[in-house]
């Protein structure tokens, strides 16, 4: 439909006449001086924009501009040539990882890693998601401000450390032992064979040594290590719910538990939805520092994930093609991932990432 100008105008009861809309002669004048406004506000702000200098340069130099590195999976990789320079092979080394083509044991210790990866991240939502969530609401519970400080404090500290001396803790935790040197093995592996959890075979051996048990300590150290630094999301959220609600929900009859379900649970859900998208969105990005601190060959079958068969095979080895495929479809996954939790919050709760 054509417009016209007394679309644009009112009219103007004392004058007689028609005259131009005095909110649509604002709109005009910042639409005119948008960029205008936009260089006064930065230049107004300039220390702030300066931050942010930095993590550009992060951003920039170790997110985008490895991204053209990706194309090193869809060309032949030769170490005496740039990628530019490399010549296209197509699909053929995501053909190799996923039907075995041209190497066959390398794409089963691809689909190896795989399923270790996805098995490891999905024991980390099961078990360890729920973990600051408890903690959070065990914080909120606690009267007195210095012991609630002091709780905190501890539980924070392991997130601290550096990931070399976390897994050192770890090990001389479940080290193995010796019968010829009089060495012991490490205090939780004679606890559990105190209490019959486990042989003293499989103490002496070291736990670390035993493919069954590495799944069980990557999860608990995990939980140890970050679960207190996690809940501080979601104890901030706790405490902005307002006094009365927890006052309407006593004068209902609520105890402490009918109260975390009926008042803090429901208040702290959009919060818990926006932080289990963005956990399955790393379901599959297993950092390889931990891993590659506590697996040996003979835990592989149970401990290799895709970003230690990266580092085994590319930066230590020379199939850096094949490598980069294999990082590129988890990565893939992982977007995917992302995308269908995010629709499947948004059409259950209203809540959604974006």
């Amino acid at each position: 439909m054509a417009l016209k100008a007394i679309d644009y105008l009112i009219f103007d009861k004392e004058s007689g006449t028609y005259i131009e809309n005095p909110e649509q002669v604002v709109r005009d004048d910042v639409e005119k001086h948008y960029w205008l406004n936009v260089l006064r506000t930065v230049v107004k702000d300039w220390r702030l924009y300066v931050m942010l200098v930095p993590m550009l340069a992060v951003f920039l130099l170790w997110r985008y501009f490895p991204m053209y590195e990706l194309l090193g999976s869809f060309k032949l990789t030769e170490d005496a040539k740039t990628v530019a320079e490399q010549y296209y092979s197509g699909f053929s080394y995501f053909r190799t990882l996923l039907t075995g083509q041209g190497n066959a044991e390398l794409s089963l210790q691809f689909w190896r890693a795989f399923r270790n990866t996805f098995l490891l991240s999905f024991y980390g939502l099961v078990f360890g998601f729920p973990m600051p969530i408890i903690i959070a609401l065990f914080f909120n519970e606690i009267r007195s401000n210095i012991a609630c400080s002091i709780y905190q404090v501890i539980t924070y500290l392991p997130k601290f450390m550096s990931t070399v001396v976390m897994t050192s803790l770890v090990i001389m935790l479940v080290k193995q032992g010796s019968d010829t040197s009089g060495m012991h093995p490490g205090v939780i592996s004679q606890m559990l064979n105190n209490l019959g959890l486990i042989s003293s075979e499989t103490a002496y051996s070291g736990m670390l040594n035993n493919p069954s048990f590495f799944r069980a300590i990557y999860q608990i150290s995990g939980i140890w290590e970050s679960a207190g630094y996690d809940s501080i999301v979601f104890f901030a959220a706790i405490i902005a719910i307002s006094p009365t609600s927890y006052e309407a929900a006593q004068i209902d009859g609520a105890g402490k538990m009918a109260q975390m379900r009926y008042v803090v649970l429901p208040f702290i859900l959009s919060t818990i939805v926006i932080m289990l998208i963005t956990r399955i969105g790393s379901l599959l990005n297993i950092g390889y520092e931990k891993v590659l601190l506590l697996y040996n060959p003979s835990t592989y079958v149970t401990a290799d994930v895709v970003s230690t068969f990266a580092q085994r095979n590319g930066i230590a080895g020379s199939l850096k093609g094949l490598v980069s495929a294999a990082e590129m479809m988890n990565n893939v996954i992982g977007m995917l991932l992302v995308i269908g939790a995010n629709t499947i919050a948004k059409k259950a709760s209203n809540t959604s990432l974006y």
